[in-house]
């Protein structure tokens, strides 16, 4: 692939394009503007333990990491796109240099560059590296545990032998004790298979670092019981069990399940490993050919690392396997691993193979340009996201122009539902009002405007026997103006 200057100048040229999507993307509903406006009212409630889905309302969907990062962002920044999607494109860097530190800890500089030039190409990794969301926390965590599980023989240094568990404290802070699983279910499996692996469990400071671990992370949980009691029953046993054991679970707190048909994990790994998966399945079937197929794999097999990694990158779409509650956010750990391996095949094969040579040289520039053709069409026609970003901007200089000088310049209405976005958007002076309270005279006793669905533009139109302008239209909604009653 790409070596020296030229790796260096790919590598910036993608972070650039990032850093230019995360300032001009609105934030578009649901996941994204949720996140941020739990982050943003970190800021105003100044309360650090808990995380508030709305006021009154505590969010225990999630430990508290990622909201902590993007609140610090918003303090220093402001509160604005670019300092939510901020702390994930950092935690995406260190992901990066812990898998460049362990790769050319294994095997060459180019095989680290190209493990590097594949993992941040990836189509899932380049879409959340920039985006409001705790998957790329829980990623830094898994993979530096990962990392320094299997390097703390090799390299006794503190940040391998004390990283596997302070990797383990910020999985634990990010996502809970699904990090514990997606870490400890390759190891166990690969002592199994390699009886050598024991060597690296005896490298570790196992006493100190599990102190080290209950230091970190368990005082937060402790706090979260006590001022919000339920939390650890809803936490550990709704998000951890009901959600992927049950596929219509009822429970959700904070919205919908992702129900899905069993086994679509695997579909979701193709789209998020793109352009790399199916080049990856295609090469692993070129290799097994011929009369050679079954020592191939056992070499494999008896292969300390090939195995190591085989397992981490297998063991977390496996996990989701059964489950009907997914997104393609989960296999973010999976990726550092299957970028590695990868790259090891890569460079054992393309010595041989102009066709791979120039698939790879094709594959490295597919997601950065479907992406530039993505930010460039949301310049153009930003209706195409659900977010309400454009239509509060309009108001705001729909007031400052003054043309509708005796309107509520600090209060919006939205009809039905209340987007996270605009909750986010209107700093929380947006409003939610049902149709009764919109039939009924006392609301409207001043000029107000409202968010109308589209698809309930008639039926209130008719309900108010009033004329209304439609001042702005988005993709959910149309804006418009009601006078007050005389």
């Amino acid at each position: 692939m790409l070596q020296g200057k030229n790796f260096g100048l790919f590598i910036i040229s993608i972070l650039l394009l990032r850093l230019i999507s995360m300032a001009w993307i609105p934030l578009a509903d649901t996941t994204e503007a949720r996140y941020a406006e739990i982050a943003r009212l970190m800021v105003v409630s100044n309360d650090w333990v808990t995380p508030w889905f709305e006021q009154g309302v505590a969010f225990w969907g999630k430990p508290p990491l990622s909201f902590w990062v993007q609140a610090l962002s918003f303090k220093l920044l402001g509160i604005n796109e670019f300092a939510a999607r901020l702390p994930s494109l950092l935690a995406t860097i260190a992901t990066l240099w812990i898998i460049w530190l362990f790769a050319t800890g294994l095997s060459s500089r180019k095989v680290a560059q190209n493990t590097i030039i594949i993992y941040s190409t990836s189509a899932l990794v380049f879409v959340l590296s920039g985006a409001v969301l705790t998957d790329p926390f829980l990623t830094l965590g898994t993979t530096w545990s990962m990392a320094a599980l299997y390097m703390a023989l090799k390299q006794p240094l503190w940040y391998w032998r004390y990283g596997f568990f302070l990797g383990l404290s910020i999985g634990l802070l990010a996502k809970g004790p699904l990090a514990l699983i997606l870490t400890f279910g390759p190891i166990v499996l690969w002592l199994i298979l390699n009886s050598s692996a024991r060597r690296h469990l005896k490298a570790l400071p196992w006493l100190w670092g599990t102190i080290l671990t209950l230091i970190i992370s368990l005082p937060w949980y402790i706090l979260a019981e006590l001022k919000t009691p339920g939390f650890i029953n809803y936490f550990i046993v709704g998000e951890h069990f009901m959600r992927f054991l049950v596929s219509d679970w009822a429970g959700d707190l904070y919205g919908k399940a992702h129900e899905k048909p069993i086994g679509m994990i695997w579909f979701q790994w193709l789209l998020a490993t793109l352009p790399w998966g199916l080049f990856a399945i295609i090469l692993l079937f070129w290799n097994l050919q011929g009369k050679e197929k079954r020592k191939k794999i056992k070499t494999a097999k008896n292969n300390p690392l090939i195995s190591y990694l085989f397992l981490w990158a297998i063991v977390t779409p496996a996990f989701f396997t059964l489950s009907g509650n997914i997104l393609w956010t989960y296999l973010l750990p999976a990726i550092p691993a299957f970028a590695l391996l990868l790259a090891l095949a890569i460079e054992q094969f393309e010595k041989g193979s102009n066709a791979l040579t120039t698939y790879t040289k094709i594959a490295l520039y597919l997601v950065p340009i479907v992406f530039l053709g993505c930010l460039v069409l949301i310049v153009f026609k930003p209706n195409i996201l659900n977010t309400e970003k454009h239509l509060l901007a309009y108001i705001a200089n729909d007031v400052k122009s003054a043309q509708h000088p005796k309107s509520n310049a600090n209060i919006i209405y939205y009809l039905g539902k209340l987007p996270f976005s605009a909750r986010f958007y209107s700093q929380d002076t947006a409003k939610r009002i049902t149709m009764d309270e919109l039939s009924s005279i006392q609301i409207r006793d001043n000029n107000m405007y409202l968010a109308i669905p589209k698809k309930k533009w008639t039926q209130v139109t008719t309900l108010l026997e009033i004329p209304m302008q439609k001042y702005f239209e988005n993709r959910r909604y149309i804006l418009t103006n009601i006078p007050a009653i005389e």
